[in-house]
């Protein structure tokens, strides 16, 4: 199976820093393990959740209904509750704070890398913040280059044990404000796990190319273009909670809308 020991040199490490939104300054509370939470008057949770659920699931069944034809949500097939701990922000900044992280700014006009310690991005730039100062840069970790000094880490994350044929298991961690989000796009299929806080997906099959605008963000989508969709146009869509893992096939278009600060870590079938 596809476990944590199929993390190798690989593997890529990336920190979405995606801050589209202020956040409110709430007291962070144990179950977000430390992480600020997000406004719900910014940002809503959506009831509606178009993606199967699925809690016992086998691996003849995932490949045969699924794998190559329509995303599917997992229940209860790994436990990553030692890797959870791990990840609140206490011993993430206890482990990794001196750590010099490499952030870009990826946006039509610009390309810039900021080198600074991971204890300064996290206390900078997921705090509280004048949303303005942002605009709509979208702020990345590309961490590769950094993998040695993250793999404790990964070493003790348990992948989703489902696996394609002929394909490689590429670790991505992020760690992203309340508000923001990846616009549509696609790649191969992979899994994506929230281990802290709640992230809202989108999807369309490939052969269905969503209507939106490569520089705004899913939050200016979801308020613009969303609620004028006739019911034949919707999304597949659902929200991701802590300790679920979302699979999308090769292809799939897909958004993200971080309903939180959120920790996530995605396993790409590469």
């Amino acid at each position: 199976g596809l476990m944590a020991g199929a993390a190798g040199p690989g593997v890529l490490l990336m920190l979405w820093t995606l801050l589209a939104v202020a956040q409110p300054a709430a007291e962070p509370g144990d179950g977000d393990g430390g992480w600020r939470r997000g406004a719900a008057e910014v940002v809503t949770e959506e009831e509606r959740c178009t993606v199967e659920r699925r809690a016992d699931l086998t691996y003849a069944e995932f490949v045969q209904r699924y794998a190559f034809l329509r995303p599917v949500v997992l229940q209860g097939l790994t436990d990553n509750s030692r890797f959870r701990a791990l990840c609140s922000r206490e011993k993430l900044l206890a482990s990794f704070g001196n750590n010099v992280v490499r952030l870009s700014t990826a946006n039509t006009y610009s390309y810039q890398k900021v080198d600074l310690p991971f204890q300064e991005y996290v206390e900078q730039l997921l705090r509280p913040q004048d949303p303005a100062s942002l605009g709509n840069d979208t702020l990345y970790f590309f961490g590769d280059n950094n993998f040695t000094e993250w793999a404790p880490l990964f070493q003790l994350y348990s992948a989703p044990p489902f696996r394609l044929l002929g394909t490689t298991p590429a670790y991505s961690f992020g760690i992203a404000g309340a508000g923001s989000g990846v616009p549509f796009h696609w790649h191969g299929p992979g899994f994506s796990e929230v281990i802290y806080g709640r992230k809202r997906w989108f999807l369309y099959p490939p052969e269905k190319k969503p209507e939106f605008h490569p520089n705004k963000t899913t939050l200016a989508w979801l308020q613009d273009t969303y609620p004028s969709l006739a019911p034949s146009e919707r999304p597949l869509e659902c929200t991701i909670q802590a300790g679920e893992v979302l699979y999308f096939p090769d292809r799939w278009w897909h958004a993200t809308l971080n309903l939180d600060t959120s920790v996530f870590i995605s396993t790409f079938l590469g």
